[in-house]
């Protein structure tokens, strides 16, 4: 439970987040005035052979040894620290300058409903700690999950920080999941996962094109979208639930699509398709949810993808759709500004959760603490 909070601590934090699309570690220096300032963001890639092992181990048939997994941590863990250097190097930025690091790390397994609920992100914030002699904050999820929540979404609450207003608005990001925050003028703040974004959109491009990510949806822009498959992983019993409700790779990954092929379809066409179904699975979660929505404002790398966010706008006609670059902040990087606020918010003993969202019994205060 959420203590008394503390004066917040000062200085800039640096906020480090690897999504599930593995397309690179997220780095963003932030400083608090008390508004989020972006000093500096950049995306650093994974090396190669971290980034398949990771894809790979992310699915849900895969097996990861105890030995596997250990070094898969330090790893990581080694990347992130490399990429913290890098960034603040990049930066022009003295490492005294920096309170505290905000790692996300890299998620592998979310099962928040299970009979042990759990979930797991790998990065070892002690090998972070050491490699860079700077405070780090890590761990975010767990003690959401150990209070009864999903441990997902945990940008709702900054988003709410810094992008509520005297409308009714909804904060869209589109990542390897996407994800809504529904900001209403008045009440509590809604947010959860709608399903895939970008993920099974790039595992498709990845192994049907060779690419990581479909550059422009040229590739989706080549077929059309199949009424009947589209039907067929509409019927996904998850997109049902009501909030609070999370999920990730291990669900929705290419055996899970695989399963609703009917074999005849071109790889074209499925691309679309998954096109196709990110954008009907949000609109229909944020009209069933929030049907006075004025504003719908995204951000992640789903941006940058046109047929995204055309669909998205034909979808919800009467609803301006812009992205959080509207708002100051660079869309490619509010997820890891928003990690930078919660290592802020750790320190200064504030919760970093939002009951309403993630359906923990209470406010938390989010994450451990590693000293420099």
């Amino acid at each position: 439970m959420a203590g008394p909070a503390r004066e917040a601590p000062d200085g800039c934090f640096l906020g480090l987040i690897s999504g599930t699309s593995v397309d690179g570690v997220d780095a963003a220096l932030v400083r608090f005035s008390p508004a989020p300032q972006i000093l500096f963001a950049r995306t650093y890639p994974l090396p190669e052979d971290l980034a398949a092992d990771v894809l790979r181990l992310s699915q849900a048939e895969a097996r990861l040894s105890l030995d596997d997994a250990g070094r898969l941590d330090t790893r990581l863990g080694q990347a992130f620290a490399a990429v913290a250097r890098q960034a603040l190097a990049d930066a022009g930025v003295p490492p005294s300058q920096v309170r505290a690091i905000g790692s996300h790390g890299q998620t592998l397994r979310h099962d928040p409903r299970g009979e042990a609920p759990f979930t797991l992100q790998m990065g070892d914030p002690n090998v972070i700690a050491e490699a860079t002699g700077l405070c780090v904050v890590a761990d975010f999820r767990r003690r959401d999950v150990a209070a009864g929540g999903q441990g997902a979404p945990l940008m709702p609450a900054f988003h709410a920080a810094v992008l509520r207003a005297d409308e009714d608005r909804a904060v869209l990001n589109l990542g390897g999941i996407a994800n809504l925050t529904l900001l209403p003028r008045e009440g509590e703040v809604i947010g959860f996962d709608t399903g895939p974004a970008n993920g099974l959109m790039d595992a498709w491009c990845l192994q049907h094109r060779g690419q990581r990510y479909d550059r422009d949806a040229a590739f989706a822009r080549e077929g059309r979208v199949d009424a009947a498959l589209l039907e067929r992983l509409l019927a996904e019993p998850w997109f049902a639930l009501p909030p609070p409700k999370s999920t990730g790779r291990d669900q929705f990954q290419l055996e899970w699509l695989g399963a609703r092929l009917s074999g005849k379809e071109s790889p074209a066409d499925v691309q679309a398709t998954l096109c196709e179904l990110s954008a009907a699975t949000v609109a229909e979660a944020l009209l069933r949810t929030q049907p006075g929505t004025r504003r719908l404002i995204a951000c992640g790398g789903g941006v940058h993808n046109p047929l995204l966010m055309q669909r998205l706008a034909e979808r919800l006609p009467g609803i301006a759709v812009e992205t959080t670059a509207a708002h100051g902040l660079d869309p490619d990087f509010v997820e890891a500004a928003g990690f930078a606020w919660l290592a802020r918010q750790t320190l200064a003993g504030l919760a970093g959760n939002l009951p309403s969202v993630t359906g923990a019994r209470g406010p938390r205060v989010l994450g451990a603490i590693y000293p420099p």
